[in-house]
């Protein structure tokens, strides 16, 4: 995120949308909340009116036939970074 932050103060990126942090929730501290350039959203796309027939149908259509054909997952969770 440093990289990041210093790239966004000298110009070098013009902006950034970000929704990701090394540490989550982003601190209060950090500098990302402080520079114009940078717009910094929540997960939270589950909220949407459309998520669960979006998700149910990526499960049927996609993850479903996968898991029975002993193909990797597409969007596994990785238990050991919680998400």
């Amino acid at each position: 995120e440093e990289a990041l932050i210093e790239a966004l103060r000298s110009g070098k990126l013009g902006g950034a949308a970000l929704d990701v942090f090394m540490e989550e929730p982003l601190p209060q501290s950090s500098a990302l909340w402080d520079l114009d350039n940078v717009l910094i959203s929540p997960h939270n796309m589950d909220q949407t009116a459309t998520f669960m027939h979006e998700a149910t149908e990526f499960f049927v259509n996609e993850n479903l036939p996968r898991f029975i054909c002993g193909q990797d997952l597409l969007n596994p969770v990785d238990t050991t970074k919680g998400y």
